[in-house]
């Protein structure tokens, strides 16, 4: 894409191809936002794996602990307040803690093993 065909696209409202935008509009621009999502979505796939018994104990915990990690970014983000936001970001970091927790007591106990496990553990 040539400069001037660049430039007329932004003119017209359009992010040219090849060009990414560093705005964030939304908390669905925020890298980390969408890297807890995917977290989310695998802390899900993996929970399956669990025994049935544990379904009111670990998966049920493990998953209210992921989805609590883009909850508070977001949450964090609408507030428009620094102190607000940083607060929100605490909680969220403080559930990723606990859900890596988690996912350590699942390996030690059997649960969890292999690499879908390591990778879950490591994704902070």
């Amino acid at each position: 894409m040539s400069t001037r065909e660049k430039m007329q696209a932004k003119g017209n409202g359009q992010q040219a191809l090849g060009e990414r935008s560093n705005k964030i509009l939304s908390y669905k621009d925020l890298l980390v936002w969408q890297k807890s999502m995917r977290l989310v979505e695998t802390v899900y796939r993996l929970s399956v794996q669990l025994p049935a018994s544990e379904q009111w104990g670990l998966i049920s915990q493990m998953r209210r602990a992921a989805v609590s990690i883009p909850s508070n970014i977001a949450d964090g983000y609408g507030r428009q307040a620094t102190g607000e936001y940083h607060y929100h970001l605490s909680i969220g970091r403080g559930s990723l803690l606990e859900l890596e927790t988690q996912v350590l007591l699942c390996r030690s106990l059997g649960y969890l093993e292999g690499k879908p496990c390591r990778s879950l553990a490591e994704r902070n």
